[in-house]
């Protein structure tokens, strides 16, 4: 085979399009301190995973306004108990040290004082009660993942999730290490429970100024064929 037949065969390639497929490029990994840094200069809000950091998505008019209701809520009923509570937005940073990760809930309840792993207190520590308002891009991360994060700091008592297309509200209170005691409020009239900080929140303040969708009934059940 001379030079100029090898130099053809070399550069004919089968028809793989596999061969065009390149491999993926490992995501950079930060440091904790980096991240910090980075996010004090960013405009957009970021999550830190074990080194990868990830944007949070944007939220939507009627997320907003649900976060703000529940936030306003939540001050309202505590400061009439006059119970020792501290309730923070969606600009507060939980730390989970043992996976070594830093999320953005919606809003939180901490007893009495505010805990912080770093010395510049951007990284709370102990909160008592998180509230997530669902949305399409974050509802399996928050219902699974979130929850299982949340599960690991001592002073994590209940979790909140809120739907804001239609009126429901479930809520997982722990009784014991490994228990937690599930509510889910559906009636627009009714009331939330909250175990944790022995209060109730009306579901009328929760959407206020929300256009909720109508709920859907319940199909009947149709009767078993005689065999």
């Amino acid at each position: 085979m001379d030079a100029s037949s090898a130099l053809v065969l070399k550069n004919e390639q089968p028809d793989n399009p596999l061969a065009e497929i390149k491999p993926k490029r490992a995501p950079k990994r930060y440091t904790l301190g980096e991240y910090l840094r980075r996010e004090e200069r960013s405009r957009e809000r970021h999550e830190y995973f074990d080194g990868i950091i990830t944007p949070v998505p944007m939220a939507k008019g009627p997320h907003n306004i649900i976060t703000v209701n529940i936030g306003s809520a939540l001050k309202v009923a505590l400061k009439a108990t006059g119970k020792q509570y501290v309730v923070l937005g969606n600009s507060q940073k939980v730390y989970f040290p043992k996976m070594n990760m830093g999320l953005y809930p919606d809003v939180l309840v901490v007893c009495e004082k505010p805990e912080y792993w770093d010395d510049e207190e951007l990284l709370l520590t102990n909160p008592l009660l998180i509230v997530e308002v669902l949305s399409k891009s974050t509802r399996n991360f928050d219902h699974n993942n979130k929850f299982s994060h949340h599960k690991t700091l001592p002073s994590f008592k209940e979790y909140v999730l809120i739907e804001q297309t239609h009126c429901q509200v479930e809520t997982w209170f722990r009784e014991a290490p490994d228990l937690w005691r599930t509510t889910t409020v559906k009636d627009p009239a009714g009331v939330l429970p909250l175990r944790s900080i022995g209060c109730e929140l009306s579901m009328a303040d929760i959407y206020e100024h929300i256009a909720l969708e109508a709920a859907r009934p319940t199909p009947p059940k149709r009767p078993r064929k005689g065999k």
